[in-house]
């Protein structure tokens, strides 16, 4: 299966710190890839180097066999989804409008919009009638499903999840995890998720790339990082988690 995304060498400093040692990584089509590890471990960077909100120091990143560079990454954009924790909705713009966002932007007719926009309500289970609320009016699970669907209103190739459910309460949380499931495996999704939780990268992940201090330290099964750790930081790291049943 050829790679939707292929990181060769990719690398990240702010001042003297490295966020992201060279880092080679390839992301599979159709696949649940979920990045795994210690707050500042550098998932967020390579999700942020991805969208192209930030420049590699060194190295290539390609989409779709494509270089992503600053000339054509507002094209490459449309193609690509992306959910932030607490869902990053304006504020000043009603549900309705943060959705239809981008549409409007490239130029999409009312009668389009409309429709992908019922689909997507249909899909993540989002009333119509919430449309015309604001973000203050919707409570943290509606506001995951508008960011959502925002995400996925010009039906991107791959879609970026930052710790899309880290903000909710555990009820909240484990509904839109099984929402999301469904929603993946129906559409096919190519999908990066990055979390910091070990039972939820189970639960979505086809492959786990675990990372620490900016470094992939293994990819793989949580089978493989259970029984063949390629580190002692990958025991360590499953040990200090045993309440998803890893013992």
């Amino acid at each position: 299966m050829s790679a939707l995304v292929k990181l060769v060498d990719v690398s990240k400093r702010y001042a003297d710190a490295p966020a992201l040692h060279p880092t080679n990584l390839s992301i599979e089509r159709g696949k649940i890839t979920v990045l795994i590890g210690p707050s500042g471990c550098g998932k967020s960077t390579l999700l942020r180097l991805i969208i192209g909100l930030i420049e590699p120091d060194s190295g290539s990143i390609k989409f779709d066999g494509e270089s992503i560079t600053p000339d054509n990454i507002d094209v490459l954009r449309r193609r690509i989804g992306y959910v932030i924790q607490e869902g990053g909705l304006f504020p000043h713009l009603t549900s309705r409008a943060n959705v239809l966002l981008m549409a409007r932007r490239v130029g999409k007719s009312q009668e389009e919009m409309q429709r992908r926009l019922l689909e997507l309500c249909k899909l993540t289970r989002f009333s119509d009638q919430l449309l015309p609320r604001y973000p203050v009016e919707l409570s943290g699970g509606q506001r995951q499903r508008v960011s959502l669907m925002r995400a996925l209103m010009l039906s991107p190739e791959l879609l970026l999840l930052d710790e899309p459910l880290g903000a909710l309460d555990p009820l909240v949380r484990a509904s839109l995890q099984k929402d999301l499931k469904e929603i993946f495996a129906r559409l096919r999704q190519t999908v990066l998720f990055v979390t910091h939780d070990l039972a939820e990268a189970i639960y979505f992940g086809d492959e786990i790339v675990l990372m620490n201090e900016g470094r992939v330290v293994q990819k793989g099964s949580v089978t493989d990082l259970r029984e063949k750790p390629a580190d002692p930081f990958v025991s360590e790291f499953i040990n200090a988690q045993r309440g998803v049943g890893l013992t």
